[in-house]
């Protein structure tokens, strides 16, 4: 499969938020240690969003549909940047972010339904339950704030009240965010 990268340089792409019991998430340890995430990936130019989510779902984790039952996705498309170390460049067009739809799903079959071995390259070798909102905490900073929109959106349609109430921790993760952005937006010294 190629990638679709819109005009705009985003790479359309899913992901996928795996719930189970009274709202705790699955999360994947990437291969090789590379930090945890909930499953994702590129989608086609003509694959439907929910079909890439499918097969996503069966490449990364090896659950099939009637492992699942969907519960909501995004309205839209929910986008971030690259960092510029993580930019893709190709002969044809740059890479500088990606446009993700987000599905919940619920997980309704047995643990034992997971499998990373179903692609020559595993995106996941383990994988844990958490609290709902911790993968806001442990994705890689650049994926954080959509992490949070898609867990927002969402828990607005897997629970009666609403996603569960915000971490001890939210506000000061979001203090340093806004010191973060605030440094960056300001001109940097230049050497003399």
């Amino acid at each position: 499969m190629t990638d679709f990268i819109d005009a705009s340089g985003f790479r359309a792409n899913v992901g996928i938020v795996l719930i189970r019991g009274k709202g705790d998430v699955f999360l994947g340890g990437r291969t090789g240690g590379r930090g945890w995430q909930f499953p994702q990936g590129g989608i086609g130019r003509n694959e439907d969003p929910e079909e890439g989510m499918f097969r996503e779902l069966k490449e990364e984790i090896g659950l099939e549909p009637g492992d699942v039952r969907i519960i909501a996705s995004t309205r839209g498309w929910l986008r971030y940047r690259l960092p510029a170390q993580y930019l893709r460049r190709n002969a044809k067009q740059a890479c500088i972010g990606q446009k993700q739809r987000w599905f919940m799903l619920e997980m309704t079959s047995g643990e034992d339904r997971f499998r990373f071995d179903t692609t020559a390259t595993p995106e996941f070798e383990s994988w844990r339950w958490v609290d709902y909102w911790a993968p806001v905490r442990e994705v890689i900073y650049f994926k954080r704030a959509v992490y949070a929109r898609a867990l927002d959106e969402l828990g607005r349609h897997a629970f009666a009240g609403g996603p569960p109430p915000l971490p001890a921790w939210w506000e000061e993760e979001k203090t340093l965010r806004n010191l973060a952005r605030r440094r960056e937006s300001q001109p940097q010294p230049q050497p003399q």
